[in-house]
């Protein structure tokens, strides 16, 4: 009988075509049962190398579910309402101003958004990470044009991640350095994240991606080694309680990111995943999951008590073989 090291050590030796993988923890309990690094290739954003217990490493699109714990923590400081019309000056007297907060946070805001990583020509996300929407991810997304009325369809956008980031920091800095593109508005922001999520958890390693804007990119990047990663997934699994017993998120927060709003039916996983406020679902096992662009993946399995963390790179033609792996490991457990 294979035991949890084993799944993760297949994991890792898989065919060369079915992807890479840079770092996998599996806690159970809050204790690492299993554990592998990896190597990092070169990449056009730097040198490769080995991949360490103390390697931070991105979280792409993980980095939504950090958004969905800095908005709950605002919202326990009675600083921000999610049922209110989201905070963007530029909405106001337009049809855009009955969009809400958690209308972005069940991203259906209705803004035209083409969540697409590979054609250029097509994706919104491209053009706002890299293009014409580069130096300020937020404005670029709050612009687009109103496609659907607010809180009627589902679309997956990281535009919409953007526009809550930026509102998390004019909430976190206040109207002083809130339409200014400081240093100290990056600093405001760094500091509440760290004092307020990543000190209490333990999260050493954690840093944030900003734009020229200074506004967090709270839609890709989150950079952390795979044990700082696991005790994000831990915070979840513990409905939000730090390991010193401190309460991070208000409660039923984690019930909050639980509630499905809609269902992706992908051949990653023969239940398809459900998606809830900035976290995944896995129906199989009622899990929340946390995903990234190229196989990053959080799953937090409550029953089991297990959080899986996998970092790698993983074409989304081949992330099937991957998500099958994962579950079959999680299954076993």
């Amino acid at each position: 009988m294979s035991t949890l090291q084993d799944q993760v050590d297949a994991i890792f030796e898989r065919p060369p075509g079915d992807g890479v993988s840079l770092a996998m923890v599996v806690q159970r309990g809050g204790a690492v049962v299993a554990e592998r690094y990896g190597f990092q290739p070169d990449t056009e954003f730097g040198a490769g190398g080995p991949v360490t217990e103390a390697t931070p490493l991105i979280s792409w699109s993980m980095a939504k579910s950090f958004i969905h714990a800095a908005v709950g923590i605002l919202v326990a400081d009675g600083l921000l309402d999610v049922e209110a019309p989201a905070p963007v000056p530029a909405w106001a007297g337009t049809p855009k101003a009955a969009i809400t907060v958690l209308d972005l946070l069940e991203m259906r805001s209705g803004l035209e958004f083409v969540e697409d990583y590979v054609d250029g020509e097509s994706s919104s996300c491209i053009a706002m990470l890299f293009g014409e929407g580069s130096a300020d991810h937020a404005t670029y997304a709050a612009g687009l044009p109103l496609e659907h009325e607010p809180g009627t369809v589902w679309n997956y956008s990281s535009g919409d991640t953007n526009i809550i980031s930026r509102i998390v920091g004019d909430v976190v800095c206040g109207a002083a350095t809130a339409d200014a593109a400081t240093a100290e508005r990056r600093a405001a922001v760094e500091a509440f994240m760290h004092d307020r999520l990543f000190g209490p958890l333990g999260m050493d390693s954690s840093s944030l991606g900003f734009d020229a804007a200074r506004n967090w990119v709270g839609s890709s990047y989150v950079h952390a080694t795979a044990r700082d990663f696991a005790r994000f997934g831990e915070l979840y699994r513990s409905d939000g309680v730090a390991p010193s017993g401190d309460r991070i998120l208000p409660e039923g927060w984690v019930e909050h990111a639980h509630t499905w709003i809609a269902h992706d039916p992908t051949d990653d996983i023969e239940s398809g995943f459900d998606y809830g406020r900035h976290w995944w679902g896995w129906p199989e096992f009622d899990c929340l999951g946390a995903h990234g662009y190229e196989g990053q993946f959080i799953v937090i399995e409550p029953e089991r008590e297990l959080v899986v963390v996998h970092l790698g790179k993983t074409d989304t033609e081949v992330r099937r073989h991957l998500v099958t792996m994962i579950a079959e490991l999680i299954r076993s457990a």
